[in-house]
């Protein structure tokens, strides 16, 4: 609740703590001054927002080829909004020399990620993570993601609903390439179990560790 003027000419005004994203306002009057006049007047301000928009056919994919020397040992954080009318399809995928891979996928609807630590010694229940989260996202509306990788501890966030996950063993040392898909995967490799359908939509404002990469691939 917002307390206004109690003149003809006086401005209130108030900054949220918090920004929020909405397509509607709604103000409900809820009392009017002791006077009895009735009258309100109303401006809102937002923010600048940047949308970079690409679009996947099913049949094509983006490739990220990152810097070595630019890549932050200790975490990694994948942000990208998404929409689909495709119930299936594979939005990112990086993979390693040794079948160690992690692929983000559409599956029926859900979003499952999926992390293999390929052929290494470590017990079968920390070999293989899937984590599966929403559901009816092939609804051809926009749902967003995160995905925060910090050593052996993993944040997957769908639409503001997390999955916070801790493994065990060599998690943090994944040996993965210096390269990132998104749409789907270039060419075939280990992770055989994956259906391999390309994404079939549009994504928005894709961010690798703060690399803008929607706007690397326009710029080439």
């Amino acid at each position: 609740a917002f307390t206004g003027n109690t003149n003809a000419d006086s401005v209130v005004y108030y900054k949220l703590q918090h920004s929020i994203k909405a397509r509607f306002l709604r103000f409900v009057p809820l009392d009017w001054n002791l006077n009895g006049r009735i009258g309100m007047r109303i401006e809102v301000y937002g923010c600048t927002y940047r949308s970079e928009v690409i679009g996947f056919d099913g049949k094509s994919c983006l490739i990220y080829t990152f810097n070595q020397k630019l890549m932050s040992a200790l975490k990694d954080v994948i942000s990208l909004k998404f929409k689909t009318m495709q119930s299936d399809g594979i939005l990112l995928h990086r993979e390693g020399q040794n079948g160690d891979h992690i692929t983000l996928e559409l599956i029926k609807g859900k979003l499952s990620l999926f992390i293999n630590l390929g052929d290494t010694k470590t017990h079968l229940s920390n070999a293989q993570i899937n984590i599966t989260l929403g559901s009816l996202l092939d609804d051809q509306h926009w749902h967003s993601v995160l995905i925060e990788h910090f050593n052996n501890q993993v944040n997957f966030t769908v639409d503001k609903h997390t999955h916070h996950f801790h493994a065990k063993g060599e998690f943090n040392y994944l040996d993965l390439d210096y390269k990132l898909s998104f749409g789907g995967i270039p060419v075939p490799g280990k992770s055989g179990t994956l259906s391999r359908r390309n994404f079939h939509g549009c994504f928005e404002n894709i961010y690798y560790n703060g690399a803008n990469i929607i706007d690397l691939a326009r710029r080439h």
